[in-house]
């Protein structure tokens, strides 16, 4: 039987998230402490040895990230910035919101670690409005650290100084990726930026910035306090560490359950998930959301990770697991994802705009169809949506080929 290994999980549900003494108890602020007595160079070569991964679906390695944006040349006298993404709206996944409801300070000292990497002046928690309890218990947290000294001015009687504040998202799917978050953090429309220039050259108002997931940050404290190879020795050699997975659908006990990487669907639909429940057996998972992948039985034994996964023709995503069985209509659930996208599209770019509708209109057209008429259309629509994906100006437009592809490629005998 597995069983979980936590690292971003460790205190949730075991002590009280409104409490930073509780939090110093139960060994917080640790990695902090040994941060400010470092090298800020040297917290760099932890992240980048500890082969820590960008838990938000992407997948970047965290310690380039963190290297890319400390050697940024600032803007004239600019500052740095540091930004959380906590917008998390990807269907099927809340990790984030466990965390930061959980364990808030987790999250923050893991930002204040990183700022002090790269040496900036502040920070930006950015919360989906909907998040309301969320949201309460980060500002406590952050409210607990200026009091206790692990924010503001001479951190810790370090010289270092760091500001960070709550900024709220207003339920745009589309600010979840990192450049439109930054946007929207701005006070603007929240509409996608053109890459390059990447965020660790111009991010927030122009400047170097360092944006990471609540996820990812809250792996930064353990990093530094035991050191990036005692990190490595967790999970697998291409994707270290833990994950937390988040279960739903038909299984018996859907939830959220942090294990090493390189535990297999199997091993959490059977072992953690208690099994398929209804009597209904095992018909499909979506991996990663509405922007992840379809898989079938044959994935079982499959290790989750980055690139284990990308070899089976799926994807890691944010860690949703939305499980389905066999009375279940995969039409159904391609209709919904549809649907999704083209609601979401924020409409800047025609591909986008014009074909995520189509490609909803396509799928309709064919409700009641033969098999056969399914498959056309999925071949058809496969072309379409490649065109948005090379052409679009954000990854939302590119979101629609991989639930596609993974459909084709995993049922197209159902189809």
């Amino acid at each position: 039987m597995i069983e979980q290994t936590k690292i971003a999980l460790r205190n949730a549900g075991s002590i009280d998230p409104r409490s930073i003494d509780a939090y110093q108890a139960a060994g917080g602020f640790q990695g902090l402490k040994k941060a400010l007595t470092m090298d800020p160079e040297e917290i760099v070569q932890e992240l980048e040895q500890s082969g820590l991964r960008g838990r938000g679906g992407g997948g970047f390695p965290t310690g380039l990230k963190v290297k890319f944006t400390r050697q940024a040349e600032r803007h004239g006298k600019g500052n740095k910035y540091v930004v959380c993404n906590a917008d998390e709206g990807e269907p099927g996944t809340f990790k984030d919101r466990v965390i930061m409801e959980g364990d808030p300070h987790l999250m923050v000292e893991g930002m204040i670690i990183g700022a002090f990497a790269i040496q900036a002046e502040k920070g930006y928690v950015y919360i989906r409005g909907e998040y309301v309890e969320s949201i309460a218990r980060v500002e406590q947290a952050i409210k607990n650290c200026y009091e206790r000294g692990y924010l503001g001015s001479n951190i810790l009687d370090s010289g270092y100084s760091f500001d960070l504040e709550v900024r709220l998202g207003a339920g745009s799917y589309l600010c979840g990726e990192e450049l439109t978050l930054l946007e929207s953090l701005e006070g603007k429309r929240g509409y996608p930026r053109i890459k390059p220039p990447f965020p660790a050259n111009q991010g927030v108002f122009n400047a170097p910035t360092l944006i990471n997931n609540v996820e990812t940050f809250a792996h930064m404290p353990v990093i530094v306090a035991e050191g990036g190879e005692q990190y490595k020795k967790r999970g697998t050699e291409k994707s270290p560490g833990t994950k937390i997975f988040t279960l739903s659908g038909d299984v018996k006990q859907p939830g959220y359950y942090e294990v090493v990487m390189g535990t297999t669907l199997g091993q959490l639909i059977y072992e953690l998930g208690g099994g398929m429940k209804n009597g209904h057996g095992f018909k499909a998972a979506l991996l990663g959301g509405a922007a992840g992948t379809f898989v079938d039985e044959s994935v079982m034994d499959t290790p989750m990770g980055f690139d284990t996964l990308r070899e089976k023709g799926a994807t890691l995503g944010s860690g949703a697991v939305m499980v389905m069985d066999a009375s279940r209509s995969l039409y159904e659930m391609m209709h919904s994802i549809l649907d999704f996208f083209a609601h979401e599209s924020c409409g800047k770019c025609v591909p986008c705009r014009v074909g995520t509708r189509m490609l909803l209109m396509m799928w309709e057209g064919v409700k009641g169809g033969s098999a056969g008429e399914k498959a056309r259309t999925l071949e058809q629509m496969q072309e379409e949506a490649e065109y948005m994906q090379e052409n679009s100006l954000c990854p939302l437009g590119g979101s629609p080929i991989i639930s596609i592809k993974s459909a084709v490629h995993y049922f197209r005998d159902e189809f």
